[in-house]
């Protein structure tokens, strides 16, 4: 997961949320009013019900994020956010600890996480194929010579 998550408040324009997801190199906003989850704003909501719907710049975030926020806690096993992304079709959890906001875990994280898994199966597999002598082939058929 990404921590700490980048936050904006319900107030704040589209335009600072904006400005916050383009310096911070991501594509969602965790909504935050008195150190509670209130919702989430990604980049999708600001193109498509945001200024891609007419809504000017100074509008507030509040305007254009979703409140019903489906999290995951810092607690849950991996196998939970997994569930949990398959069940919402989400691609952004918000993580909770506490019933405060700690974390953003994301599908590419957990891509992120299978590849590595992948390669740590296949690295040894791969060492072990890169050591042994090239021989003819399985099938006893004659090798190719480039």
């Amino acid at each position: 997961m990404t921590t700490p998550p980048v936050c904006v408040a319900p107030h704040d324009s589209l335009a600072e949320a904006t400005r916050l997801m383009a310096q911070s190199a991501i594509g969602s906003l965790v909504v935050i009013e008195d150190g509670a989850l209130r919702g989430i704003v990604t980049d999708r909501d600001i193109a498509l019900r945001g200024l891609g719907g007419g809504l000017a710049s100074q509008t507030r975030v509040d305007a254009v994020m979703s409140t019903q926020v489906t999290v995951v806690h810092v607690n849950d096993d991996l196998q939970v956010a997994y569930q949990t992304f398959r069940r919402t079709g989400v691609r952004r959890l918000p993580v909770l600890s506490a019933g405060e906001a700690v974390g953003v875990l994301t599908i590419d994280d957990l891509f992120l996480d299978v590849l590595r898994r992948l390669a740590d199966l296949l690295g040894p597999v791969a060492w072990s194929v890169l050591r042994e002598p090239p021989g003819p082939p399985p099938d006893g058929g004659a090798s190719v010579e480039p």
